[in-house]
């Protein structure tokens, strides 16, 4: 159903039972899935691509230009999964020629006035709480919850089922299954709660409390700490998500709190 008021380029793919209300503008060379619902006022840009049973609400801005002075008009997307909530006033730019495309996976939460800068990649099941800020070429894991008002340092790691507090200002790596907080950064425990809530086993929590004890209160250097876990516990899916976490890191990882 497309309102009588909004304005979708003929070009434009759109799927089955899409909802488009009052005010929205749908540009060239969009893709939108059966089933999502654009809400009064969005903008959906050339070059978005947008699946199944969305919902775009008021005044968000899908696939806009990056705001990098790099850009030089290139053909890049930005990406939205499905089952995906974007909320007030988001806005999503799209890639580069550095990745050429802007990902948020599905079943993501992206609250009112949060940003996604161009080239980033957002897994599935993250939810950004209100006005947290991405900028360039950040990787966030599946199941990351970004507290309100963070800002991310482009090219950061937020590792998969981590947990960031609100205001946070993040310009360190934050590794799986972490709590962290505070200023500066600081890692300030594991997520337990999250993971029972998803379905990990209490053994399993406390196998990754004893990685981090032994990353964070060896008294070594992250370096020989995470030869040393690799040494000395079992192999697991847990232990080596974390390990190739570690090592995969340019930024470096968050300090343990004082």
């Amino acid at each position: 159903m497309q309102h009588q008021f909004s304005c979708v380029h003929p070009d434009a793919k759109i799927g089955e039972n899409v909802t488009i209300g009052p005010f929205v503008t749908i540009d060239a060379n969009v893709e939108i899935g059966d089933g999502t619902i654009i809400d009064s006022n969005a903008t959906i840009h050339w070059g978005s691509r947008i699946g199944r049973n969305c919902h775009i609400h008021s005044g968000a801005a899908v696939g806009g230009i990056p705001q990098d002075l790099k850009f030089n008009g290139e053909d890049t997307l930005a990406i939205i999964g499905d089952n995906t909530s974007i909320r007030e006033f988001v806005t999503i730019h799209r890639g580069t020629a550095s990745k050429g495309k802007t990902v948020v996976g599905n079943n993501c939460l992206i609250m009112a006035y949060c940003h996604v800068a161009h080239d980033c990649v957002i897994g599935d099941h993250v939810i950004m709480s209100n006005s947290a800020q991405i900028a360039g070429e950040v990787v966030v894991g599946d199941w990351a919850v970004i507290g309100g008002g963070a800002l991310i340092h482009q090219f950061s790691l937020i590792g998969t089922h981590s947990m960031l507090q609100g205001g946070s200002l993040v310009n360190k790596d934050v590794p799986p299954f972490s709590l962290a907080g505070r200023i500066p950064l600081s890692y300030e425990g594991v997520n337990s709660v999250g993971m029972l809530r998803r379905g990990f086993t209490r053994d399993q929590v406390n196998e990754v409390q004893e990685i981090y004890r032994m990353l964070y209160m060896s008294n070594l250097n992250i370096t020989d700490a995470v030869n040393k876990i690799e040494v000395e516990m079992p192999q697991s899916d847990l232990r080596d998500t974390v390990i190739n976490f570690i090592r995969s890191s340019k930024r470096g990882i968050v300090r343990h709190g004082i």
